[in-house]
C-alpha cells in the first residue's frame, strides 16, 4: 500500500520561527514512516521556501532546493526547482507546523485552500478569529463565554491612561506566544507597553488582569466528536506566565511550571473540558487547539485565548496534555491527518 506524501510545512517569517522548527522536529520524530513519506519544507525569516532534507536548527545549511506551494489546484502540490527547471510534487495532505502571522492567522490556510490540499487543523475563517484576540473575546462572549474586560488601540491612536482599573495587560492583538506583552501595574507604565506591543502588531490589545490560576485545554477533533486532553494548570513561582521566552526552555521556566493533570477539584476539570469544547465550537475551530483560560476562586472559568496551532515541541504543553489523556503524538498525528483527509475539520 502507497504511503501518502505528508507535506510538512515549518519556520516561517514571525517571531516564532525557531518554536516551529522545535515543534517540526517533534512531528518528524513521531512520524510513522511506515504510513507517511515525509515532504519537508522549511520557510526562512525572510520568507523563500526550502525543499529540505528535515527540521534542524541548522536545516538551512542542508541539501535545499528552492520550492513555492501553488495554488495552481491542478498540481495539488510544490513546484520545486531542479537545475533552472521546475518538478511537481504532488501532496495527499500537508501539516502546517507554523505558529504566529503567516502561520496561525489564516493565510496559509488560504493558499492552501487555493491549492486544493486538505490540511490539518483550524480552517481560514477560525484561524483568523482566533489570532485576533479582540475577535475572540466578541465571538466567544456571543455564545455566552465570560471573557476579560478589553479595550482596542488602533494604529498611531492615544489611550487615556486614566481610564483603567490596574493592573491591566498590554499585548499585541494578534501575535503568538508571550512577545510583545506587558503587566502595567500604573498610568505611567502605559505608554511604553503599547509601544512595546506596536512591535509586533499595529492594533494593541489592554485587557483585565484576571485574577485565577491559568489552566489550558487540549482539544483534537470536530462538531460532537471533540475530544479533550487533561486539563493544565500554570504554577508560577513570581511574574507572570511568559511562553517561549526562556533561554533554554527545555530546561525549563524561570518562574513557571505546567502541572498535568492539573491540581484542580473534579468539577473544575470537568467545566474546564466543557468551557474549552464552547469555545472551540463557537469560533469555528477543527483538527486541534488549545485553549487556555483562567480558573478564578468562586469556580468561574475565563477565557484567555485560543492556539490553533499550538507548539508540539518536546517541552509543550499541548502534547503532553494529550498524552497524560493516553493519546500519544503518533496518534494525534494519525487522527489530524484522517480528519484532514476525510473534510471534516472544514
Amino acid at each position: 500500500m502507497a504511503r501518502l506524501k505528508v507535506g510538512i510545512l515549518f519556520g516561517g517569517r514571525s517571531e516564532e520561527h525557531p518554536i516551529s522548527i522545535k515543534s517540526a522536529c517533534e512531528v518528524a520524530r513521531s512520524l510513522d514512516v511506515e504510513k507517511y513519506e515525509p515532504v519537508y519544507v522549511g520557510i526562512t525569516r525572510s520568507g523563500a521556501w526550502q525543499l529540505c532534507d528535515g527540521p534542524a536548527a541548522d536545516w538551512e545549511r542542508g541539501n535545499c532546493r528552492p520550492a513555492v506551494l501553488t495554488p495552481d489546484s491542478g498540481v495539488h502540490g510544490l513546484l520545486v526547482e531542479e537545475r533552472g527547471r521546475y518538478e511537481k510534487v504532488r501532496l495527499d495532505v500537508v501539516l502546517p507546523v507554523l505558529h504566529g502571522t503567516l502561520g496561525e492567522d489564516g493565510a496559509i490556510q488560504g493558499l492552501l485552500e487555493l491549492s486544493g490540499i486538505p490540511y490539518v487543523g483550524c480552517d481560514v475563517q477560525s484561524s483568523a478569529l482566533c489570532m485576533d484576540k479582540s475577535l475572540t473575546y466578541l465571538v466567544a462572549a456571543s455564545a455566552g463565554i465570560a471573557t476579560p474586560k478589553f479595550w482596542t488601540v488602533a494604529a498611531h491612536e492615544t489611550f487615556d491612561a486614566t481610564r483603567l482599573s490596574y493592573p491591566v495587560f498590554v499585548k499585541p492583538a494578534r501575535s503568538g506566544s508571550s512577545f510583545g506583552v506587558t503587566k502595567v501595574t500604573g498610568e505611567a507604565e502605559l505608554r511604553d507597553a503599547v509601544d512595546l506591543a506596536r512591535r509586533y502588531d499595529t492594533k494593541v490589545l489592554i485587557e483585565e488582569a484576571v485574577v485565577g490560576s491559568e489552566i489550558g485545554c487540549a482539544l483534537l477533533g470536530n462538531g460532537p466528536d471533540v475530544s479533550t486532553g487533561e486539563v493544565d494548570r500554570i504554577a508560577l513561582s513570581h511574574g507572570f506566565f511568559r511562553i517561549h521566552q526562556e533561554d533554554a526552555p527545555e530546561t525549563g521556566s524561570d518562574n513557571s511550571k505546567a502541572i498535568v493533570p492539573a491540581d484542580i477539584p473534579e468539577e473544575a476539570r470537568a467545566l474546564a473540558q466543557e468551557t474549552a469544547k464552547a469555545i472551540y465550537r463557537a469560533l469555528g475551530c477543527g483538527g486541534l487547539a488549545r485553549v487556555d483560560m483562567f480558573l478564578k476562586e468562586d469556580g468561574e472559568v475565563v477565557l484567555n485565548e485560543v492556539n490553533t496551532f499550538p507548539g508540539m515541541t518536546s517541552y509543550s504543553r499541548y502534547p503532553r496534555m494529550m498524552a497524560a489523556a493516553g493519546l500519544s503524538m503518533s496518534e494525534v498525528i494519525d487522527r489530524t491527518v484522517s480528519l484532514a483527509l476525510a473534510g471534516e475539520n472544514r
